[in-house]
């Protein structure tokens, strides 16, 4: 990334200053990944004011996955390399659990099939 656009982050407040300041500038793995987050985000389609605003939120970056269902992730977490299979996993088991469990609730039991 170009020192231009690292000044920009840092001054917009997307990313922590450097410690030892500007002459003896050390970056370290908290500035790779607010960099990280930040781009993830811009490539997710967000300007910069409302990326902002998400990452002063302590709600959560929310994205529609089905009418109805959102799914609200921590802005922390974005741009980082966290594996999705073992998360995929628990969201499946609580949506079928939760759907099942809904539609289980509006049908007779005479009528299931097993």
């Amino acid at each position: 990334m170009a020192e231009r656009q690292v000044r920009y982050l840092i001054s917009e407040g997307f990313i922590p200053a450097p410690r030892g300041g500007r002459a003896n500038a050390d970056y370290g793995d908290d500035h790779i990944a607010a960099i990280n987050r930040y781009n993830r985000l811009r490539e997710l389609g967000f300007p910069p004011a409302a990326i902002k605003v998400l990452l002063q939120s302590k709600e959560g970056a929310p994205f529609v996955v089905a009418p109805g269902i959102t799914l609200v992730v921590d802005p922390q977490l974005l741009g980082l390399a966290v594996p999705i299979e073992p998360i995929l996993e628990t969201i499946h088991k609580l949506l079928n659990t939760i759907l099942r469990e809904q539609a289980h609730d509006n049908v007779d039991d005479t009528q299931i099939d097993h």
